[in-house]
């Protein structure tokens, strides 16, 4: 919640501290910065540590909300990323399953311990390993998720490249895990180095960080993984706490969780305001990724963040809006160059055209419990944004576009090019300028 405050909105706020990785609207945000104003923050690792830490119930380990001076339900907040920086020295990730016994319907968000039956307990770390992770209560290992097949990787010093590491490497950095991980003081995971994971030595992997986590607090309490429509379709029916119905997932979602590898530094996030103060929130910064994460996982890193947050008035759709780096857009997405557009100009006025339409790179994220549902979600979204039939989208993805997958089993964009003027209505143009020069 947005407390009533006589403090002044702030021009810059540096973030203090995580959630217990549920997104909870009832809580008090941060701030509020005012509109313009600047965020500040220091990432922990998402996924995997969490992931291992029983005692967090969401999967992720993001920053608390902080509220934007005057944002209403309604409108959106137009997140300008204007760094991403990797401080970790290491990370460790892999393709993962989950034991039976250590979970109550969902190990991301209701892990238990079977020995002594409690939920959520606080557990410690002996040793290194998949049985570092111990029960406060019992001592037995907890362990909600296992590495099938995983990797330790440690970065350059220039933070451009990284090499996966033998078993001694792994080990040798597993017993300083929280050293070479970086955790921020305030963090309460376990960090995954612990595991040690060296099923894939002597690879080298590029970095190229982008935040997994960004957007804004959904109206009712929902574990902060489970913020988009793939993840949070488990929560429907789910035999714990935080169980939700479909209706309440598609009216409360914000789909700050993509795991979309565009989101970096550079690009402009456009993200609905569905409580008071919106509530901007980060995480699960990522070293890397291709497309569709299709390990479950990837490179989970901390990190330094800043961002620029500015008011969107009467945003029309409930779901987030990307304008990314040219160099990220699909071929047929990117703006023409003067040279496409003096030939299309000649060949308009060959066949009698007035004139050409102006048009700019948007893409419009969807989500939904599969790809197809997504793709649908993200169409309908379009639609409704550009004020067009869904039918005019698909052709435009089409010819001037592309469906690009965030993340499997359910993120996708849909990118292409949108008439300038129809961007303008909503209140838009102005980024699509902004970002591709035009």
């Amino acid at each position: 919640m947005l407390e009533k405050t006589n403090k002044s909105a702030r021009r810059s706020l540096v973030v203090d501290g995580f959630t217990n990785s549920v997104l909870d609207p009832n809580e008090p945000m941060l701030g509020p910065v005012e509109d313009g104003g600047v965020i500040i923050a220091n990432t922990a690792p998402g996924c995997w540590g969490p992931m291992i830490t029983p005692s967090l119930r969401g999967g992720h380990e993001v920053t608390k909300p902080v509220a934007v001076a005057g944002a209403e339900v309604g409108d959106g907040i137009a997140i300008r990323i204007r760094d991403v920086t990797v401080t970790s020295n290491a990370t460790a990730s892999g393709h993962d399953s989950s034991p039976e016994g250590f979970c109550l319907g969902d190990p991301y968000v209701a892990a238990r311990c079977p020995s002594c039956d409690q939920l959520w307990p606080e557990t410690h770390i002996e040793g290194i390993g998949q049985s570092s992770v111990r029960c406060d209560n019992c001592g037995n290992a907890v362990t909600p998720f296992e590495i099938v097949h995983g990797y330790t990787v440690v970065f350059d010093d220039t933070r451009s490249v990284g090499v996966t590491m033998n078993q001694a490497g792994a080990e040798k950095i597993g017993h300083n895990a929280d050293h070479y991980a970086a955790l921020p003081d305030d963090s309460h995971q376990h960090s995954i180095l612990h595991y040690a994971p060296s099923d894939m030595p002597g690879a080298l992997v590029r970095m190229r960080p982008f935040l997994g986590q960004l957007g804004t607090c959904p109206s009712m309490a929902m574990p902060d993984s489970h913020n988009a429509g793939d993840f949070g379709a488990f929560l429907v029916g789910a035999p714990h706490d935080y169980a939700i119905t479909a209706e309440q997932l598609a009216t409360h979602k914000t789909d700050g969780h993509m795991d979309i590898d565009a989101v970096r530094a550079g690009a402009i996030l456009v993200s609905p305001v569905k409580v008071p103060g919106g509530g901007v929130y980060l995480g699960d910064m990522h070293a890397g990724q291709g497309d569709g994460e299709i390990a479950g996982h990837t490179m989970d890193v901390a990190g330094s963040v800043t961002l620029q947050v500015e008011i969107v008035r009467n945003y029309p759709i409930d779901g987030p809006v990307l304008f990314p780096l040219v160099e990220d857009l699909p071929p047929l997405a990117q703006p023409f160059t003067p040279e496409e557009r003096a030939k299309g100009e000649r060949l308009a006025s060959q066949w009698g055209l007035a004139a050409l339409e102006s048009v700019a790179p948007i893409s419009v994220i969807g989500t939904a419990a599969n790809l197809n549902d997504a793709i649908e979600n993200g169409l309908e979204r379009a639609a409704k944004l550009l004020d067009m039939t869904v039918p005019e989208v698909r052709n435009r993805a089409t010819v001037n576009g592309a469906i690009e997958i965030g993340r499997a089993p359910g993120v996708i964009q849909v990118t292409f090019l949108a008439p300038l003027d129809r961007l303008d209505a909503v209140g838009l143009g102005q980024y699509a300028r902004e970002q591709y020069g035009l």
